[in-house]
């Protein structure tokens, strides 16, 4: 299982039914792509200091994906197919959907874009 931006957010948020569901995963992952909307988003917020601090405290449990050429490829694929359908998403989470595809793991999303990418599962919470 792969979490988007707002799923890491609702997860550091103690969102119970999103903690419940991670429980019962054997492999939970984050995008590298992920962290660095996390981090860009929490620039301004009033709780900065607690969310930079459950990164250090708490990141290094979850397995993260960087992107490699392999990726890019992938990336490549979901950008031309969902070109074709016209029915773009948002580059980052066109990264994810990457990511997600290449290591043949389902996104944790609330966002229903990411139903138009080919071969990708989307679960929710």
């Amino acid at each position: 299982m792969i979490l988007d931006t707002n799923a890491l957010s609702a997860f550091i948020d103690g969102d119970p039914a999103l903690g419940g569901r991670l429980s019962s995963e054997t492999r939970v992952a984050i995008p590298v792509v992920v962290i660095g909307e996390f981090r860009y988003g929490i620039q301004g917020s009033r709780y900065r200091a607690r969310y930079e601090h459950w990164l250090v405290e708490y990141l290094h449990a979850f397995e993260i994906l960087a992107v490699t050429e392999s990726t890019a490829q992938a990336y490549a694929r979901v950008r031309v197919a969902l070109k074709k359908s016209g029915r773009p998403i948002p580059a980052n989470d066109a990264w994810i959907a990457a990511l997600a595809l290449e290591h043949r793991l389902a996104v944790l999303s609330r966002d229903e874009h990411f139903d138009a990418v080919p071969g990708l599962r989307r679960e929710i919470w």
